[in-house]
């Protein structure tokens, strides 16, 4: 994907889980460039994932390089840099040196498990929540901190001397970008923020009491920022030579990101993302909505010093690596892409449902002690049958989380918008919409997580005049409609949350 016309652009930086790209947007919300690097990730014991974040940041450096080469793009062709990223992942480093001073901690690590459970003693997973909208779980920055803090020598005393730096990656990239150790800014947004469990969702302020009782000392905390104003300007480093002065403007996670850039400005507006896992999000509007029915309270994201836009978000922890799963360890397909061809050899799933928890049950449910199961099995069922039935794990799961947002806010979903590399399987996006009884539409530029970050950056530097502007950019690129009849649908979900049930309590330690 490449462009010969230069400018004028925004640049789109995604640090995400596997890797890091650059994709420079124009004025329609065209991607005109991308470069992308991998990452390792290092898995020092079962359950723990860490990324070494100097190798994430010299990729970052890389890819906005490369994707202003492809682009025939120069300084004064980049308006602003905005940056969306995996979210949770949690890091210190020396503020003065600007080493970190231990690999990431990936939101996919399950290490503050027990931390979680001694944190919620006799008030258990929802002793944080009325404040900050998250149950106590490993996934969230917190305790990520408290254990590092508490695990890593001497790292508690430079904590507490002020000698140490807490960042999510739009932190630490921030921070880098606008010169590091000479002036680096210390700032989040409030998204991310809100994925800590140690910000209030009212005020948007991180709290106290809350950061003293997991043990979080608050020196090491950025600065809370909207999610699109200017936060400092390029400076030093590689990227200085070729950015040097220009705004980094937005910082957003990567699912409210996508939530962005799929343009869902309006109450009950909902999008999914399918990618590793699935994250669906849904603009609940100004205030915020606690949960009843196991799902998280998010800022959605804020635009300069307009009040916040809240959501509520499910999130799957396994759909496409499910997928990946059946190819590298069962062996059952050679590619992802075969799943589609082997699914469709077959009408339904012949009588088998596979749930996988293999990292226990997210949204709705919560329970780490779940793990996963294939049920219904007979002679019958063939490979092909398995295909299917991972499809419909999906559509399963986000079925779950649409009734959950539905009974929370009382919106009933119209049509969901979907993003992610899952979107190009089609037989999937049919059967979400029948198990949904919803349309599922995707639009033409997939890339809604980078394009989020570019709108708001645009919007901070006066690219685009307001979400009007990119409402207006909005395609579709295919729709599909439910096709199941309504029996069908009522008998298969009961046999899927039968399924569910088998996987709750298998961890009885």
């Amino acid at each position: 994907m490449t462009d010969t016309h230069a400018g004028p652009y925004i640049a789109a930086i995604d640090q995400g889980t596997t890797s890091s790209r650059c994709i420079l947007f124009d004025h329609a919300g065209r991607a005109v460039a991308v470069d992308q690097k991998e990452h390792a990730q290092i898995l020092p014991r079962p359950g723990w994932v860490e990324h070494d974040a100097a190798e994430i940041w010299r990729n970052v450096q890389e890819v906005v390089a490369g994707a202003m080469v492809k682009a025939g793009a120069g300084h004064d062709d980049v308006l602003a840099v905005g940056i969306t990223n995996q979210r949770e992942t949690t890091l210190l480093w020396d503020r003065r040196t600007g080493r970190p001073v231990h690999n990431a901690i990936v939101w996919q690590d399950t290490r503050t498990d027990a931390l979680c459970e001694r944190l919620g003693g006799d008030a258990g997973q929802d002793r944080f929540r009325r404040e900050t909208g998250l149950p106590l779980a490993a996934y969230f920055a917190g305790p990520k901190i408290a254990w590092l803090l508490d695990n890593v020598a001497g790292l508690r005393e430079r904590a507490e001397a002020g000698d140490l730096l807490f960042g999510t990656m739009d932190s630490w990239i921030v921070w880098n970008l606008t010169g590091g150790v000479n002036g680096g800014v210390h700032v989040t947004d409030v998204t991310n923020a809100s994925r800590t469990l140690l910000m209030n969702l009212d005020d948007l302020a991180w709290n106290e009491d809350i950061a003293a009782a997991i043990g979080v000392p608050t020196r090491v905390l950025p600065e809370i920022r909207s999610s699109s104003e200017v936060y400092g300007h390029v400076a030093g480093g590689p990227l200085g030579d070729l950015l040097a002065g220009v705004p980094v403007a937005a910082a957003l996670g990567d699912q409210q990101a996508a939530l962005f850039g799929q343009t869902c400005f309006d109450v009950g507006e909902a999008k999914s993302t399918y990618g590793t896992g699935t994250f669906m999000l849904m603009n609940t509007g100004e205030a915020p909505i606690r949960s009843e029915s196991g799902l998280l309270t998010t800022v959605g994201y804020r635009i300069g010093r307009a009040d916040p836009v809240y959501a509520l978000e499910g999130s799957i922890a396994v759909t496409g690596s499910l997928v990946q799963w059946m190819r590298d360890q069962m062996g059952l397909i050679a590619d992802a892409a075969e799943i589609e061809t082997l699914a469709a050899t077959v009408a339904d799933n012949g009588g088998a449902y596979i749930v996988p928890a293999f990292s226990g049950l997210f949204a709705p449910y919560w329970r780490s002690d779940a793990r996963g199961v294939i049920a219904g099995l007979t002679r019958y069922v063939t490979k092909a049958h398995l295909a299917r039935a991972v499809l419909e794990a999906t559509a399963w799961q986000t079925r779950e989380i649409t009734d959950a947002m539905t009974a929370d806010s009382g919106a009933e979903l119209t049509a969901l918008k979907v993003d992610g590399g899952m979107t190009a399987n089609g037989l999937l996006m049919q059967i979400l919409a029948d198990v949904l009884d919803a349309p599922v539409v995707r639009p033409v530029v997939a890339e809604t997580t980078c394009l989020g970050a570019a709108y708001a950056a645009g919007l901070a530097v006066g690219f685009w005049n307001g979400t009007e502007d990119l409402r207006a950019n909005w395609r579709r690129d295919a729709e599909w409609t439910p096709r199941m009849d309504p029996e069908t649908r009522a008998g298969e979900y009961r046999n899927w949350l039968k399924a569910v049930e088998r996987t709750k309590g298998w961890l009885s330690e």
